[in-house]
């Protein structure tokens, strides 16, 4: 009862029938994701997600796969494809779909190694708070082969916080304006609270410095960005 991605996924692969994931926030006003939007093709896809698999190369670790649709792009093209989330019910989907999935935290990926690490959909968000970028970072990077890259992207949420003449209601300068707490909700089921990170790119940029990473940004619109991260 605590999985409402991974049911509004089942529930759709199942009917076809259409119903919100409530995202609710404690800063700004609920969010509504169509389970229908986990399942777009590539065509449907945002430019920033179709530009990120045009970037994929080699062995391929897809972070927080959901229904798999950027796995399912990328074995079509002949990639070789792992997929984990922490969604007991989306793993299951995907086994269902021929995906290579494991239902395991990022975090406890240990020994393994990757050409690309993908990380959509503010992927990188994972690391809950700022506090904890660098140490995401540092743990996507030890998942790399030589040359391996991690490709991800995030959004400057500055603007959440901004009045009509451009200036700021909160204090950018106390806790990280992007650290954020969530609660998913789809009918029955609900998630605890968690935090989540949406982080401009001036201190992203200096955090994978940092750790050792060259940060590239190949996509900027809306206050939202695509990077690739490779090892110095």
């Amino acid at each position: 009862m605590k999985d409402p991605i991974g049911k509004a996924i089942q529930d759709f692969a199942a009917t076809g029938k259409n119903t919100d994931i409530i995202v609710e926030s404690d800063i700004c006003e609920d969010d509504l994701i169509p389970s229908e939007y986990l399942f777009r093709s590539f065509e449907e896809m945002p430019r920033l997600e179709q530009i990120a698999l045009e970037k994929c190369v080699g062995k391929t670790l897809d972070v927080g796969s959901a229904a798999g649709i950027h796995a399912k792009h990328l074995v079509k093209k002949g990639f070789d494809v792992e997929c984990i989330d922490i969604s007991p019910l989306s793993i299951d989907y995907l086994k269902k779909e021929g995906l290579s999935a494991r239902c395991i935290d990022f975090f406890d990926l240990k020994n393994e190694k990757y050409d690309t690490v993908l990380m959509l959909m503010n992927g990188i968000g994972i690391s809950g708070k700022l506090s904890n970028l660098e140490f995401t970072l540092l743990h996507a990077k030890s998942l790399l082969n030589k040359n391996g890259q991690i490709i991800c992207d995030s959004s400057d949420v500055k603007f959440l916080f901004e009045d009509e003449e451009g200036g700021t209601w909160v204090d950018l300068n106390a806790a990280y304006y992007g650290n954020f707490k969530f609660i998913m909700k789809y009918e029955e089921h609900q998630s605890d609270e968690f935090n989540w990170l949406y982080v401009d790119f001036t201190t992203f940029k200096e955090k994978a410095e940092n750790v050792g990473l060259t940060i590239e940004k190949i996509y900027d619109k809306n206050d939202q960005f695509l990077v690739i991260l490779k090892e110095k």
